[in-house]
């Protein structure tokens, strides 16, 4: 596969290109990468090789893919290609190369069959066009440990021990298999990943200390301990419980570190944690943000492939303004189970595929797309079914970052 636009040559990297790619992405990424890093990253985009742009000798541009299974509503496991590594050099912007780029690769991964494509943004104002929405939701929470009191109609169920991460590796990768099949959002964690954040290198640390572990039979916490201005932070790194006894026992345990001021998390919005506490106003939101972005590369097998909240009839139509995976769609769901097939009926509802995919995991709502004029129903009714009807029983989480 080869193009060219205005003079730069996009085509798929081979074994020599590799040195130029890391190079590239050293500067883009800010982040040295010696031959470790890169070797963990080739092995992850193992499925296909990265498509570069190039400019005579150099390696201007460059896109790759993870191959990924991850949770969509309703616990089915669907294969994705989690984007990644998408670089285009200083010396060449404003060029149209993420375009071609992107026109590339996204053929390739349409040629695959996989019905969805997943990336993390670096700039929000991106991706939008080229049909990917923010489709999990995750909020930066201080709490003050030393006046957090558990509320007395808190659960109480105990059952956490303290052990060193890398000795209880078994414990950890069971919790996280269980979480990740009933979580949307959440992808399969392969086992090189998990060989890296046990290694727990010290340039990794991000100026913590080493990892502590917190296990619970149904959840675990990882966290480290920092100087911050004030006294000691416990930065929790990931918490994954797959019950409501598991979140309520590792947060207790959390609050029981003595010598530590404040404990920084990431949350869900909806995390209960503020009402495991007598005063929940100790659990502050110091930033909201997006973690994964979704775009439906098959919209009638991603539309089956998750499940539904009620039942529902309605004609969708979903405009993609990048590739053709647009189109207007009857969708019918019964007793959770959807059946999506094209039509040419008049459109109930009227959407861009980054809305749709923003929407598909649950985390969003389509009502809130509508006050803001990037989702139109023909009637209130409508509006309210499909709401509801895209909801989810769970909250959605990226599993791991790529």
């Amino acid at each position: 596969m080869t193009t060219t636009t205005a003079g730069i040559t996009i085509r798929t990297a081979t074994e020599q290109d590799w040195p130029k790619i890391t190079l590239l992405n050293e500067i883009c990424f800010v982040t040295p990468q010696n031959e470790e890093f890169t070797a963990h990253w080739r092995q992850l985009v193992s499925g296909a090789p990265p498509i570069i742009a190039v400019d005579e000798d150099a390696v201007v541009g460059a896109t790759m893919d993870i191959p990924m299974t991850v949770t969509v509503p309703g616990g089915e496991g669907v294969p994705a290609a989690g984007v990644t590594a998408v670089t285009v050099a200083p010396t060449h912007r404003r060029r149209g190369l993420l375009r071609a780029l992107y026109t590339e690769h996204h053929a390739r991964i349409r040629t695959s069959g996989v019905p969805l494509s997943l990336l993390t943004a670096s700039e929000g104002g991106i991706y939008g066009r080229f049909g990917y929405g923010p489709a999990t939701v995750e909020t930066t929470s201080s709490i003050d440990r030393r006046f957090a009191v558990p509320h007395p109609r808190a659960p109480d169920p105990g059952g956490v021990r303290m052990v060193h991460p890398a000795e209880a590796r078994v414990a950890f990768t069971d919790v996280y298999d269980r979480w990740q099949r009933v979580t949307p959002g959440a992808q399969v964690r392969p086992g090189i990943v998990w060989n890296r954040i046990f290694a727990d290198r010290e340039s990794e640390r991000g100026g913590g200390t080493s990892l502590f572990g917190l296990v619970h039979d149904d959840g675990y916490v990882l966290y480290r301990r920092m100087s911050g201005d004030n006294g000691t932070v416990a930065r929790v790194e990931e918490i994954r419980t797959v019950t409501r006894d598991a979140h309520a026992a590792l947060w207790r345990a959390l609050l029981g570190l003595d010598l530590v001021r404040r404990i920084e998390a990431h949350l869900t919005p909806e995390d209960p944690l503020p009402y495991l506490l007598t005063d929940g106003r100790l659990v502050r939101t110091t930033s909201r943000h997006d973690e994964l972005w979704v775009r439906i590369m098959d919209v009638p097998a991603a539309l089956e492939a998750r499940r539904y909240r009620t039942d529902l009839d309605v004609v969708i139509q979903v405009d993609d303004g990048f590739l053709d995976a647009g189109g207007r769609f009857a969708l019918t769901v019964r007793d959770g189970t959807a059946m999506c097939i094209p039509t040419d009926s008049t459109p109930q509802v009227v959407l861009d595929l980054d809305v749709l995919g923003s929407l598909y995991l649950g985390a969003h709502r389509a009502r809130t797309f509508a006050a803001a004029n990037r989702l139109q129903a023909a009637d209130p009714d409508v509006l309210d079914r499909v709401d509801h009807a895209f909801g989810a029983d769970r909250d959605a989480q990226m599993g791991w970052p790529f």
